[in-house]
């Protein structure tokens, strides 16, 4: 492990400010954009315009790398990111600020698969699972740490925006200055939806809905809490505790899913999220006079009802049953793939989950402004509940005995992993043998 950090620290370092950056400003828009009184559809498109821009790179970025190379892409992309942050402080626009999002979301993809592959580079079959698990640790953790910037100053300054731009700079300096050659780039193909379906219907539908949940989570989570006049930092503190309970759950999930039938654990833990939408949801209602409860049911949910502990507590666990339905959905997928397909499953796994993600925050909005902030909870309550129901309905499809054997293990991911990463997981039977001659 000390060699490991000896050799990597540069790329972990950058890495991690990129991280801090990325959780801040992702959350500083969607705070800022309430504050500016921007219409809440308005709010919604420029949020989608993230994902537009992060799943356009992935058809662009494989052949840039491949044309003019690792350091070049990178330079040119960090210096872009740290640039369309600033056109938000000196462009107070909506038009301007969705054309930002997308320089970004095309942006962090491209510095995403850089990183991604100069790590592939750096592991070995001995290391490449020590190499994922710190990748992770290091993402939540800037990520959670990253949101707390938002009480730096006041979000309607420019400081806070300025800020996002020097980290995403200063994060070049290290990983520019490596000594190490950059690696050489193979670009990843990916299976056919169609033919991802037929492998597995429950995890292609699954992954189309955490297409939906993810994005949403961490771009309206802000939006959200400013409608509802929570301080800056009462969002700051709960976007952090959804990020390390994403992260912490991960791992008793993916154990209980290595040694029973998978759909059962993917089926349980979207019941338990929709559950907690539910509970997050009259944890900050007045009223629950809106349904036809019974007396004793209205006590209880008044009860509840303002409590902002309970509302912290509800929406940690809905993170912590919700942000390990992708790693869930993976490992599934590749219980009926042999291990050379597990990288192009996770490439085309990743654009069903773009295809819903570009439009999840649009889609968002329009709930949020029909039913008031707390459609947000009622969006991730529908798509926790198609999970549950389509899961439901492949059980009865398909039988225990039908299923292969769990021979992969399920591998903690975070949300923002590209297919390139994704090689880093000791299951995939990506071969270093190369790597460990040198």
């Amino acid at each position: 492990m000390g060699k490991l950090f000896k050799n990597s620290w540069a790329l972990f370092l950058g890495y991690g400010v990129i991280m801090l950056a990325h959780g801040f400003q992702g959350n500083l828009l969607g705070l800022r954009s309430v504050l500016e009184n921007f219409n809440i559809i308005t709010t919604g498109i420029i949020m989608s315009g993230y994902f537009i821009g992060y799943f356009t790179a992935g058809n662009i970025v494989p052949n840039l790398v491949g044309k003019v190379g690792h350091i070049r892409v990178f330079a040119a992309f960090a210096s872009v990111a740290s640039l369309s942050i600033l056109l938000h402080a000196i462009f107070v626009n909506p038009y301007v600020w969705a054309v930002g999002r997308f320089l970004t979301g095309f942006s962090m993809l491209s510095i995403f698969v850089v990183v991604e592959s100069w790590l592939n580079d750096r592991a070995t079959n001995k290391t490449r699972g020590k190499v994922l698990s710190i990748y992770m640790v290091i993402t939540f953790t800037c990520l959670a740490l990253g949101v707390l910037l938002l009480n730096f100053n006041n979000p309607k300054q420019y400081e806070p925006f300025i800020l996002v731009s020097l980290l995403l700079s200063v994060a070049l300096i290290p990983i520019l200055l490596t000594k190490r050659k950059p690696p050489t780039f193979k670009k990843i193909t990916s299976i056919k939806i169609r033919d991802l379906y037929k492998t597995s219907p429950l995890g292609t539908v699954s992954m189309f809905c955490v297409g939906f949940l993810h994005p949403v989570i961490f771009t309206m989570g802000a939006v959200y809490g400013a409608l509802m006049n929570f301080s800056v930092l009462e969002i700051s503190l709960y976007l952090s505790l959804i990020t390390i309970s994403g992260a912490l759950f991960q791992w008793p999930i993916g154990y209980l899913s290595d040694r029973f039938d998978r759909r059962v654990i993917i089926v349980i833990t979207a019941l338990f999220g929709s559950l907690f939408s539910i509970l997050c949801y009259f944890s900050v209602t007045v009223s629950p006079d809106f349904i036809n409860l019974s007396s004793d049911w209205k006590i209880i949910f008044q009860h509840i009802s303002n409590h902002r502990l309970l509302f912290y507590i509800f929406i940690s666990l809905y993170a912590g049953m919700c942000l390990p339905l992708f790693s869930l959905n993976l490992a599934y997928v590749n219980d009926f793939l042999p291990k050379e397909k597990f990288v192009s499953a996770g490439a085309g796994l990743q654009i069903i989950f773009g295809l819903s993600a570009m439009s999840a925050p649009f889609l968002c909005s329009f709930f949020m402004k029909e039913f008031g902030p707390n459609g947000f909870f009622i969006f991730l309550f529908i798509f926790q509940t198609i999970i549950v129901i389509f899961g439901i309905y492949r059980m009865t499809k398909r039988s225990r005995d039908e299923l292969p054997e769990n021979d992969n293990t399920f591998t903690p991911l975070p949300r923002n992993i590209t297919p390139v990463g994704i090689q880093l997981d000791p299951d995939t039977g990506v071969d270093f043998s190369k790597n460990e001659k040198k």
